[in-house]
Order: C-alpha cells, then sequence, then structure tokens
C-alpha cells in the first residue's frame, strides 16, 4: 500500500490551505481529462466542491456551452457521411468534432486512450467502415468493465484483419493475435510464456472475417487440447479471454493504462499502482470505478501531478477553442485534421501495434514548428473558410465585465492555464505591441501564449 502518514493517495481529495481548491486545480481537471474549459465551465466548478466538478465530467455534463442540439444524431450523420465518402480525412474530421462538441468529453478522451492501448491502423485495414465500427465500440465500453471491453473488442473486424486473424488456422497458427492479446491488451509483458503465446494463437484458430463480420469457422478451429497459463482444456478464443480476465496481471495492466492517462511520468509509483490495481480486480475491472477513484484522489490534485504530462496533440488542437468559445463560429474539423496530423497524431492510424508513445515524443522539431503554427492559424482565422478571425474582445468583455486590456489578458491566461500572477499577465502584456486595439492585443496575447514551455504541459 501506497501511504503517506498512514493515508493513501487515492483517498478523496479534500481542499486545504496546502492544496486549495482554485483555478489552477479546477483548470487543471479539465485540460489533462476533457479537452480544456470555457470561462463559465471554469467558473462554476470554482464555486463549487471538488466532488462536484468530477462527478460532472464522469457523468458526462461538464459541457456547460457549445454542444449542438441533438449532438448524437448529428454526430452519426456526419459520421456515415465520412464513411461513404471513403476519405480518411473526413473520418478524423468527424472524431475531432465529436472531441470538440460531445457534451461526454470524458468519453471521448477514453476513446483516444484505449484507440493507442488496441492500436489498429486504417493504412493495413484500408476499411474506413470498419475503422468506424471498431471506433464506435471503444466509445461504447469506454468506461464498462474490461472484461466486457475486452470480450467485444477481440471480435473486432478491423482488430482481427490487423492482426492477421484470418490466417490463423489448425495446422497453421499465427500469432499475431495471441501475442497482442497478452502482450499488449491483457497481461503486459513478463506474465506468460512463449508456450503460452503458442497455445492461445491454436485457441484463437477459426476466428476470421467474412464479409466484414466477424465469423468462426469451426473447420479451421484446432480441436486438439490445450494448456495456457497452467490450464488445460480444448479452448476457443472465447475461453482464451476467460482465462486472461482471471489473470491477477490484467488488473495491473489496466492501472497502469489508467493512470498513464492521467498522470505524469514518476508520479504513481509501483506501490499505489499495486493499491489500484487491488481495488479494480475487487471491483470486476470496473473502468468508471477506477477513473473515478483517479480523479477524486489526492494523487490527482497533487502539486506533483499537476503539469507533469507533455499535452496530448488532441488537447493543444481543442483547449484553445474551447477557452475562446469558438463554437460560436466553429472551425472546419477538416481542416483540424489536417493539423492533428501535423502535430504527430494520425487518428485511425497509430505507428505501431504499441500505438503512440506520447510524453516527449508528442515534442519534436517538427512537431513544436506545428503547434506555434497552429496557434497563429487560430487567432488568424485560418481554420476556417472562408478566414475568420476570432472576436476574442467580446468573448471576454462578456466575461470580465471591462475593456481594460490587462483585465482580458488576464482572463485569457486564467481560463487556457488556470493561471493569473501579476507578473505573467505584465510579462505577456508587455510583449503585446502598445498601439495594439483589445482584440489585436488579444490575438497577439493568444499567439504568446501558445507557444510559452507551459502550453505543451498540462
Amino acid at each position: 500500500m501506497n501511504k503517506t502518514d498512514n493515508v493513501s493517495v487515492w483517498t478523496p481529495y479534500e481542499p486545504d490551505d496546502g492544496a486549495p481548491w482554485n483555478l489552477r486545480r479546477v483548470v487543471h481537471l479539465h485540460r489533462r481529462v476533457v479537452f480544456g474549459a470555457c470561462w463559465s465551465e471554469i467558473q462554476r466548478d470554482l464555486a463549487e466542491e471538488p466532488e462536484a466538478a468530477v462527478s460532472r465530467v464522469l457523468n458526462g455534463t461538464v459541457r456547460a456551452k457549445g454542444v449542438p442540439d441533438g449532438f448524437e444524431q448529428l454526430a452519426e450523420v456526419i459520421g456515415a457521411a465520412a464513411v461513404d465518402s471513403g476519405s480518411a480525412e473526413r473520418l478524423k474530421a468527424w472524431w475531432l468534432y465529436r472531441c470538440l462538441f460531445s457534451p461526454h468529453p470524458l468519453q471521448e478522451r477514453l476513446t483516444l486512450m484505449w484507440h493507442n492501448h488496441f492500436a489498429t491502423s486504417n493504412l493495413k485495414v484500408n476499411d474506413l467502415r470498419l475503422m468506424k465500427q471498431q471506433n464506435d465500440t471503444l466509445r461504447k465500453h469506454a468506461l464498462s468493465p474490461f472484461g466486457v471491453m475486452l470480450r467485444d473488442i477481440v471480435h473486432d473486424p478491423a482488430l482481427l484483419e490487423w492482426l492477421d486473424a484470418s490466417s490463423n488456422r489448425a495446422g497453421q497458427p499465427n500469432e499475431n493475435l495471441a501475442r497482442e492479446l497478452m502482450e499488449l491488451f491483457a497481461l503486459g509483458v513478463g506474465n506468460y510464456s512463449e508456450d503460452d503465446v503458442k497455445e492461445a494463437a491454436r485457441a484463437l484458430t477459426g476466428w476470421t472475417v467474412r464479409q466484414n463480420k466477424f465469423r468462426n469457422l469451426e473447420s479451421l478451429h484446432d480441436e486438439g487440447e490445450k494448456t495456457i497459463l497452467s490450464r488445460t482444456g480444448n479452448f476457443d478464443g472465447d475461453d482464451l479471454v476467460d482465462i486472461l480476465i482471471d489473470e491477477p496481471a490484467v488488473a495491473r495492466r489496466l492501472a497502469w493504462r489508467l493512470t498513464n492517462e492521467f498522470f505524469g511520468a514518476g508520479v504513481v509509483n509501483d506501490s499505489a499502482l499495486d493499491e489500484l490495481a487491488e481495488g479494480l480486480r475487487t471491483h470486476n475491472l470496473d473502468i468508471q470505478w477506477g477513473v473515478g477513484v483517479i480523479l477524486r484522489s489526492q494523487l490527482f490534485f497533487s502539486d506533483t501531478n499537476i503539469n507533469s504530462r507533455v499535452c496530448d496533440p488532441v488537447t493543444f488542437l481543442i483547449a484553445p477553442l474551447r477557452a475562446i468559445e469558438r463554437w460560436r463560429n466553429p472551425p472546419g474539423t477538416l481542416i483540424l485534421a489536417e493539423w492533428i496530423e501535423r502535430m504527430g497524431q494520425n487518428l485511425f492510424s497509430p505507428p505501431n501495434v504499441g500505438g503512440w508513445a506520447g510524453g516527449k515524443s508528442w515534442l519534436s522539431t517538427r512537431t513544436v514548428v506545428a503547434r506555434a503554427n497552429y496557434a497563429s492559424a487560430l487567432v488568424e482565422g485560418r481554420l476556417a473558410n472562408p478566414i475568420q478571425p476570432p472576436d476574442l474582445q467580446e468573448v471576454f468583455e462578456r466575461h470580465v465585465g471591462s475593456v481594460d486590456r490587462q483585465k482580458q489578458i488576464r482572463a485569457l491566461n486564467q481560463v487556457l492555464f488556470g493561471e493569473s500572477t501579476e507578473e505573467a499577465i505584465r510579462k505577456i502584456d508587455g510583449a503585446v505591441e502598445e498601439s495594439s486595439d483589445i482584440n489585436s492585443a488579444l490575438r497577439q496575447a493568444v499567439t504568446l501564449l501558445l507557444t510559452q514551455t507551459k502550453a505543451h504541459l498540462h
């Protein structure tokens, strides 16, 4: 158990003088978990208790503004049109539309996480209908018990095509699906043997894809006895999943995946990971339970965790749009899809079976330049066609009730990063051209803020 003064790091966060519920922690919750927030959402959460804010994130009521009427129906129409068009760019644009406008952005955050966990690339699958179907499955189970998700996703046609399941048959086993199921999806390295992989591949024989649907062809299944993780029987693929779910290593793998998503490197030690894994085991590997424990915890809101993680491309893309309320004159999501790829995340095409490495790998010379250019495009209105610069003065004058330039720059800094120190405000204000009108000054301030080191952390 990881405890300090006999208190677990997973104990719910209670504000005190050392860790107050303040602007910094409210913005941390939104940036780390739901792609950022607008002014009214931050002020609402700041005025209430942490439990209310976290509960809204978990139950999908966190967004107070910018959710279109009939969002799900509209999103489904956009997604279906993207598939029918045959354009991978349009399918990426559909997903970014969901991330920007969904009333349940945690669901989208976790869908991205699971896309990275069950990494499947359309560059090989080459079927947008299957890729969207997998994405919908990941979203459906984003907060389910992990066993339910795993049983569904291993029948997913895109995943089966990606891992060559169709070539796995009795007498000619292909180990790709079995290996990744053990190494990446369920157990993690060191918790199985090569013999386990070989025997698991035999259990999975006969699983294939026909006419874009999962099929279990008994004629191709190896009916012989198999020994997997010390169990022996005439196992098939579903039996294999049941065996894996019973393994203690699954809970730790799941605990690792969740903490890797919501904490910076080195914040969660082995003892804390073991404690969370034990809790997951006793709660049926329930993802919603695990995420709730994490987001309510002292460790999540600790100074150690705040700004400890390199900001992923989707958050860097969307958080400023939320901050300046760009849903009023929304950007073109096809244009956003181009920018996200420039920043190093080609949705639906992860680099390999291990997914994106994340962390510092998000920051290269090329991608940092792309982030700076994105900031310029944002304030110049080049995210829409025709070009339409945002009216930042209207947004922040409405919130602060003043035409004072410094007050509006302070509010901008607060909504983006949860900061409002006089030194930070004077530094940005001093870098803005003195002759600028307020709108131009705020646009310059956005560019300056999004090119600072702190913009790449959350």
